[in-house]
């Protein structure tokens, strides 16, 4: 795995530059082999003399007006530091899912915003209108990328006007950041940017609708016209292996909104896990992105230094029960239980497997926590309390007594993603 290519957008009368940058250690996640034997390596912060900030993250849920009318409002995630501020802000947004956006779970992207909070940032993850539990209806604008994307800027537009007169909101400092149809509405907002924003993140950015005769030209079009108009600079990160954009068409979009002139960096960061289009919103995707965009944060004149101690989920202890491959030595299951196990094996870490002693169980692999995801979904089979049985590569069961619950529980309602599905993967029976 490694950081492969470096694209800098300069005018249309220069060429595109390819630099080789220095491999990012995410040891053996694309070689052959079995997947477990994935290993992602940690960021080092040196915060253990910073202040102390929760694992919620002082995480609350607001409504945000989109007019001044007050009528349709959007259901709205903030982290932020402790204290008054004023402090930076990053607004988050998210993906889609397949079928009625309101069945999409409330934007929640919790790895994304620790990296943020724990440098002393505001995160804004705002659910647009028509997704989630916000009002108002999604806007589609037919086969129309370009009005699509516009039509929901409006809406990031609106949760931005609304935080920057939150006295703990530093206006003058913001960056925009979002994930697949969310990276497309970033990109789109930059056009008419507020004056506080320094930059755009874009993270697999785009909208891919195949009932459209020519999506890609579509697609391609609405970033050159973003591009165009477009004063703020942007980071485009994405990944070789993503399930909906061909690396083609990737370095098609991207160089199409930096013919005209547009700031713009763009980083294929290669192949991460079985999709990079979940890299953002997966807790071991954090190496791999976060140092992009410290640089990028870092040239914008946007904070970098870590300014709180943050705790991750903590990690159970190894038990001793039996060895992580001893299928039969995991208890209460049936043959589906044991072939439900010996398909967590194959998984990615991060991941957990659940057990309740009626014989329900779950497994969960990546997003931020997949141990709270393996014990809820577990428990929704309705068959009582459910226990950790393995994290990771280690078994944690205790011969009757496993692990309950992680220390910092994923939400009963929301999910960790940015809302287009590709957060995590769960079974259970």
């Amino acid at each position: 795995m490694s950081l492969k290519n470096i694209l800098i957008g300069c005018t249309a009368v220069c060429a595109l530059s390819v630099a080789k940058a220095e491999p990012l250690a995410l040891a053996n996640l694309a070689a052959a082999g079995p997947l477990a034997k994935a290993q992602v390596p940690n960021l080092e912060y040196h915060d253990a003399y910073q202040p102390k900030v929760g694992a919620d993250l002082n995480e609350q849920i607001l409504r945000i007006p989109v007019d001044a009318s007050g009528s349709v409002t959007l259901e709205t995630t903030i982290f932020k530091p402790d204290g008054p501020g004023p402090f930076p802000m990053v607004v988050f947004n998210h993906g889609k899912i397949q079928g009625d956006p309101r069945e999409q779970a409330r934007s929640r992207p919790i790895a994304f915003a620790r990296e943020f909070v724990r440098r002393g940032y505001v995160v804004v993850a705002p659910n647009r209108e028509g997704f989630a539990g916000s009002g108002g209806t999604y806007q589609q604008e037919g086969c129309d990328v370009e009005r699509n994307g516009i039509a929901q800027a409006d809406d990031v537009a609106a949760a931005i006007d609304y935080m920057s007169k939150q006295a703990y909101v530093d206006a003058r400092h913001i960056v925009v950041a979002g994930s697949s149809h969310g990276g497309l509405t970033t990109m789109a907002y930059g056009v008419n940017a507020a004056p506080g924003v320094h930059g755009l993140i874009n993270f697999s950015g785009g909208l891919r609708q195949d009932a459209c005769t020519g999506w890609q030209r579509n697609l391609t079009q609405a970033f050159e016209t973003y591009g165009e108009h477009t004063q703020a600079p942007s980071l485009w990160l994405y990944g070789d292996n993503d399930s909906v954009w061909s690396p083609a068409l990737s370095a098609q979009m991207y160089a199409a909104y930096a013919a005209h002139g547009a700031r713009a960096q763009m980083v294929d960061f290669g192949a991460y896990k079985n999709d990079a289009h979940r890299l953002v919103v997966d807790r071991d995707g954090v190496p791999i992105w976060w140092p992009a965009v410290e640089a990028f944060l870092a040239r914008i004149g946007m904070p970098t230094s870590v300014q709180y101690r943050v705790d991750e989920p903590s990690m159970p202890k190894a038990s001793g029960y039996a060895a992580l491959d001893a299928v039969n030595a995991v208890p209460f299951l049936d043959a589906s239980g044991r072939a439900g196990y010996e398909n967590f094996l194959k998984q990615y870490p991060t991941r957990a497997f659940a057990v309740s002693d009626s014989g329900a169980w779950s497994w969960a692999e990546g997003g931020d926590n997949p141990m709270a995801l393996a014990i809820q979904n577990c428990e929704k089979e309705g068959a009582g309390a459910c226990h950790l049985y393995a994290v990771n590569d280690k078994v944690v069961w205790n011969g009757g007594h496993g692990v309950a619950q992680a220390s910092a529980d994923a939400p009963a309602t929301g999910g960790d993603g940015d809302g287009d599905g590709t957060s995590h993967e769960l079974a259970s029976r």
